[in-house]
């Protein structure tokens, strides 16, 4: 057994981890990244980037030549169609772009790599918990790794999280989404397609989207999410629920067979902790997951490319200042999307909703910052009021909202 030196850990190789790994490094900070998976690993993802996705690469400097530029997105709720283009408004890239994981993922840890970070492949890492709560780095199979910051991009919650205190908070919302792969001869489409009028078996609608994003490769990738605030919720069948949207959208689509058998995965919307002495967590396992899309690539690059630049001004201040500015950044509109889910879990509440989303070009134009991951809390112009106005609503009635919550 040996001990060896870092000033950055870094547990898991996504997008938050990658971003993480690039910048310290970059910086000059030695940095170790640990993945349990074996090199170029798959995660199961709808493989979609919004427009701040892209930006956070473009900050990254990443070669994106080979992802597919997209430049809207079209709703769909009944027989209500808007075809919107991603705003231009000069915060964020004025394209979003379809990506699969697998060569996304690859870019970025190429990166990392580049940069002088050095990537450990088919190893778990677990933090070094000291009895006083403070983080020292992480043991890897019989070594130690000692560093100033540990950093925890592990994806949805489990030992790391467990160990840490930063699971799921047990009675916020969660998500559920199911995606495979099919030929379409519209892959190559520059619009991301959003059907907000699920149902299940029964008729119920459901809380959530399906979608089809085109890849630019011959091929879509299609699936559906659904909230955990919905009625009958663990009654849910994804596979089903997956199937009966391929059946609704199959000839528009012209769609082929699934090319793979469909995977679901688990969506975090919440964490007990995202920081403590020694360590932070980023992306998923903080948490940083909207909502209304399910969407947390993005925020998981800004969360990894913050906590490195922190760590790089000041090591001993990090954890607690990148808390802050991510709570100052994000933690008003992820409040209201938690709270709203709530209400939306209410079938006739859903139904007025959908009708309103769409209903009309200005509350359409606020739907698509709302489901491209645009709004922030000091966002600018009608969609930010809006979302400084129902975040005070909202907390006001949220202790109703948890009361009558739809039976799940």
């Amino acid at each position: 057994m040996g001990t060896r030196k870092r000033d950055v850990v870094v547990i898991g190789a996504g997008p938050a981890g990658a971003a993480a790994a690039i910048r310290a490094a970059r910086g000059g900070a030695s940095v170790t990244v640990f993945e349990k998976a074996a090199y170029g690993r798959d995660k199961v993802c709808g493989d979609g980037l919004t427009p701040r996705a892209v930006h956070a690469l473009n900050q990254l400097d990443i070669d994106m030549s080979d992802a597919h530029r997209i430049d809207g997105l079209r709703m769909i709720a009944n027989k209500t169609r808007r075809e919107l283009p991603w705003p231009a408004n000069g915060s964020f890239a004025p394209n979003g772009a379809v990506w699969p994981r697998r060569l996304l993922d690859a870019h970025l840890v190429a990166a990392a790599a580049d940069a002088g970070a050095e990537i450990i492949w088919k190893t778990e890492a677990t933090p070094i918990l000291q009895d006083d709560g403070r983080v020292i780095g992480v043991t890897a199979g019989p070594d130690k790794w000692h560093a100033a910051l540990t950093v925890v991009a592990t994806g949805a919650p489990g030992n790391v999280a467990r160990l840490l205190g930063a699971g799921r908070v047990d009675n916020e919302p969660h998500g559920l989404a199911i995606r495979s792969y099919a030929a379409s001869p519209r892959h190559s489409e520059r619009h991301l397609e959003a059907c907000l009028t699920l149902r299940d078996e029964s008729g119920t609608p459901i809380p959530g989207y399906g979608w089809m994003f085109p890849a630019g490769d011959g091929t879509v990738n299609i699936g559906v999410g659904a909230l955990s605030t919905m009625k009958g919720y663990r009654k849910l069948n994804l596979n089903r629920l997956i199937d009966s949207y391929r059946d609704l959208i199959r000839d528009e689509w012209e769609l082929g067979d699934y090319l793979e058998r469909p995977r679901a995965w688990r969506l975090p919307m919440s964490a007990q902790r995202r920081h403590g002495e020694g360590w932070v967590a980023l992306g998923d396992a903080a948490g940083l997951i909207n909502p209304m899309n399910g969407e947390g690539i993005d925020y998981g690059l800004e969360s990894g490319t913050l906590a490195a630049e922190l760590f790089l001004t000041d090591p001993a201040s990090a954890p607690a200042n990148y808390d802050r500015l991510i709570g100052e950044r994000f933690d008003a509109f992820l409040r209201t999307g938690r709270r709203f889910s709530f209400l939306i879990g209410h079938p006739f509440i859903l139904r007025s909703g959908l009708r309103m989303a769409v209903g009309t070009q200005t509350i359409a134009n606020i739907t698509l910052q709302v489901m491209g991951n645009l709004l922030d809390a000091d966002a600018p112009g009608a969609a930010g009021r809006v979302l400084r106005i129902a975040d005070r609503g909202l907390a006001l009635a949220d202790p109703l909202l948890r009361k009558t919550r739809a039976p799940a």
